[in-house]
């Protein structure tokens, strides 16, 4: 395939699966966005987020390296790790879009880089080495010597078989990873009239078992980064038999469900569905033992439900929700350092204990997408104008986040989050830090609405209390702009589905990186992609030319995005020009409205010790390196 065509790649994904499942949720999380900490996004990545109060998935300490443990621990290696999850859905890597089940997939499966500790840099995982050629199409990998689950060695086979069930498997939820963004070189067939990948036909070459060799079809400045995503983990050759060639050593369900076999520091133990998982210390574990027996999640969905378990010190780490989130209750102690994390405590809480606390930018937005087609300019504008996005991050979401005006965060952000303010304070259309109604009444009576004749819409949003009083502030504001605003609450797979039927009017979600680069952020406002009566939408805004005034202009800004992916520093600058572009564009039209970004917080009890995570969010975290005290509570 050359690369001028790549919205066909797009549109031949269909047939494999990876886009009408799972491009909608590339980087989406299942509630997250309330300034919990509890991301819900897809394997540990970039998701349109429910903006939901998932509170259970607060899941991360600070450890005693970073001075935030009042006393040092004597770890006890017989000790299981005890936490709190969201309702997981698969095990398979490259099935899973949520956060739940990444948390446990990053535990149990090995790739061939990872972001430890879910920081933004990338590091070697079961890659031992790696070259790149010249024109940066090709990577030579050379694997460590480790050990499946299962007692096979990890060969360069096992993962030219994950590879190809990633981009061929039926089960498949992100075939576009490998088709798409990698872009590695690959051949395509027709079926029902469409471009489809030809199976078995990836440009993968195993020289001898430790060596593996990936060609590209062009260049990608983030190849290693989106080979740290869980979804290109190894499994053994020939585990299950969905793809061609393969008859499978276990049905699908077993592998997905009961029996998922990967070559990380734990190895499954036990799933009893919508209560618990459990995970064992993998002792022949190529990057040393655990320095815990092992992990049990709890499964519990509802916040208030995880905030009272966690208050009677069944969970290691604390959930809590905004609702019951006090900011003067923290007490920050050291930071912000390098990645912009703070240390201190937080406390006392209901039960009279204090708790550590981290907090940490990570790298997200949380906003309100229109559906450009049913919802007209004027309106869209007025959502603006009344916005505050100060106000909604400090009353709203009581400061867990700062006040978001593009849809790239702060640290990914052209010239970093100096240039995204300066560009926001600067330019931004609709008055920064204000609300502004007589100019969001003045645009909607320009467009022929007055008191008898008001704009009604239907607002959607993930169940939450605390997105219910955003979604209140903003029905009350418009009010005196003629819009009459209805708000309905929906869980978040019936959101997504709606979204890609079109049926959305406006509604909130997120997006959590999967690869830290304003691209995979903004591949959400390039308008052929956001089109709902396509297969693959991956976003749900509809923008066109018919209504929007700045549709070509960001078509004109992706296309130049997509035409200079190298890791160079002129294409990087060429890239950093059309991004910048597509946030103005965004800006004109109102496809979506950014709120804010979140600002991940932590707390845990002084028993336990876990390394802080980074931007890329905990869900990327593996906890091989966390010490439990023998004596809790």
């Amino acid at each position: 395939m050359t690369k001028d065509t790549k919205q066909t790649r797009r549109r031949f994904l269909k047939a494999t699966g990876g886009v009408a499942a799972g491009a909608a949720l590339a980087g989406c999380s299942s509630g997250s966005g309330d300034g919990s900490g509890n991301n819900s996004s897809g394997g540990g990545g970039g998701n349109n987020s429910g903006g939901g109060d998932t509170s259970a998935g607060n899941q991360s300490g600070g450890n005693q390296s970073a001075g935030q443990q009042t006393q040092s621990i004597e770890a006890d290696p017989s000790q299981t790790l005890q936490m709190v999850n969201d309702t997981i859905t698969t095990f398979d890597p490259v099935a899973a879009t949520d956060t739940a089940s990444g948390r446990v997939i990053q535990n149990l499966f090995d790739g061939l880089m990872n972001y430890p500790n879910g920081n933004v840099e990338v590091e070697s995982q079961l890659a031992s080495d790696f070259s790149v050629s010249d024109d940066n199409t090709t990577y030579t990998f050379q694997l460590k010597d480790a050990t499946f689950h299962n007692g096979d060695s990890v060969t360069a086979q096992d993962f030219i078989y994950a590879w190809e069930r990633l981009a061929a498997s039926s089960n498949s939820s992100r075939a576009y990873f490998i088709l798409d963004s990698v872009n590695v070189q690959h051949e395509t067939t027709t079926q029902d009239g469409e471009e489809v990948y030809k199976p078995n036909s990836l440009a993968l070459e195993a020289p001898d078992e430790k060596t593996l060799e990936v060609t590209l079809e062009s260049p990608f400045h983030s190849t290693l980064e989106m080979f740290a995503y869980t979804s290109f983990a190894a499994v053994p050759e020939g585990i299950v038999g969905d793809i061609e060639g393969y008859e499978g050593e276990m049905n699908y369900q077993q592998f997905s469900s009961q029996n998922p076999v990967g070559a990380g520091p734990f190895q499954f133990d036990n799933y009893n569905s919508g209560t618990a998982v459990d995970v064992t210390r993998f002792d022949d574990y190529h990057g040393g033992r655990a320095s815990i027996a092992g992990i049990h999640w709890q499964v519990i969905s509802q916040s208030s439900t995880a905030y009272q378990y966690s208050q009677g010190k069944n969970s290691d780490v604390i959930s809590m929700p905004t609702a019951q989130y006090d900011p003067s209750k923290v007490n920050v102690q050291r930071g912000p350092d390098d990645a912009g994390r703070k240390f201190g405590t937080y406390g006392p809480m209901e039960n009279g204990e204090t708790a550590n606390y981290l907090s940490v930018p990570t790298v997200d937005v949380y906003y309100l997408g229109f559906n450009m087609a049913k919802v007209p300019k004027p309106v869209r504008q007025a959502f603006a104008y009344v916005a505050n996005q100060q106000q909604v991050t400090e009353q709203v979401f009581k400061g867990r986040g700062t006040p978001a005006y593009h849809f790239t965060p702060p640290t990914i952000y052209p010239g970093g989050a100096k240039q995204y303010d300066q560009h926001a304070k600067q330019n931004y259309p609709y008055g920064y830090n204000q609300t502004q109604v007589p100019q969001a009444t003045q645009v909607m009576e320009d467009a022929g609405y007055n008191g008898n004749n008001t704009f009604q819409l239907q607002w959607t949003q993930y169940e939450d209390d605390t997105w219910l009083s955003l979604g209140k502030l903003f029905r009350d504001q418009l009010q005196a702009a003629h819009i009459d605003m209805q708000i309905q609450q929906a869980d978040f797979s019936t959101m997504l589905e709606r979204g890609r039927n079109g049926q959305l009017e406006v509604y909130t979600l997120g997006w959590v990186a999967d690869w830290p680069a304003p691209d995979n952020f903004l591949q959400l406002l390039n308008p052929p992609q956001t089109d709902t009566s396509q297969s693959d939408p991956i976003s749900y805004i509809n923008w066109t030319g018919e209504n929007g005034d700045a549709a070509q202009q960001a078509s004109s800004a992706w296309e130049k995005v997509s035409n200079n992916q190298a890791p160079t520093d002129q294409a990087e600058s060429t890239r950093d020009e059309a991004y910048v572009t597509m946030e103005e564009a965004n800006w004109e039209d109102v496809g979506m409205l950014p709120l804010y970004h979140q600002l991940d917080e932590r707390l845990w009890y002084d028993w336990v010790d876990i390394p802080p995570f980074g931007g890329m969010s905990g869900s990327r975290q593996m906890f091989n390196d966390v010490k439990i005290a023998s004596q809790r509570g």
